[in-house]
């Protein structure tokens, strides 16, 4: 099986409170919500965002789930400093500062505020909702 033949298919969050996160995600980035239901005895709501599917869903039973480290600030870069899944993250096609000004007058939160990662690479965090960090990084202008 070539591995041409994979996609994307979604980011899969589990939730305190799926509602509230899927609402959060609708306010800060203008995501839709597509779907709710129950599966496997939680709740799942579906949230397009950006051309991909986040599944937000709650605590299934005998679930006991925690909440991942706190987003550290390193020398010359900030981490979760836990194995696995770090973040996910968003390119911006404009200007990255005015962005996030207009994301934090709808909510958001940034973990780390924009700076220069790189040489002409201007990146922030935004903390998103049960502990989830998310990337956003100014696209480079053509």
């Amino acid at each position: 099986m070539p591995l041409r033949e994979l996609s994307f298919d979604h980011i899969h969050l589990v939730s305190e409170n799926p509602r509230e996160a899927a609402t959060w995600y609708v306010n800060v980035f203008d995501a839709e919500v597509v779907a709710e239901y129950e599966l496997r005895e939680a709740p799942q709501i579906n949230v397009q965002l950006a051309g991909m599917t986040l599944l937000i869903r709650g605590r299934r039973p005998g679930e006991e789930p925690i909440f991942p480290t706190p987003m550290k600030h390193f020398d010359r870069y900030s981490s979760h400093d836990v194995w696995g899944t770090d973040h996910f993250g968003f390119a911006y096609h404009g200007d990255l500062r005015s962005f996030c000004d207009e994301i934090k007058q709808r909510g958001a939160t940034l973990t780390v505020e924009p700076w220069e990662f790189s040489p002409g690479a201007l990146i922030c965090y935004v903390g998103a909702p049960d502990g989830v960090s998310i990337e956003v990084v100014e696209a480079k202008r053509k």
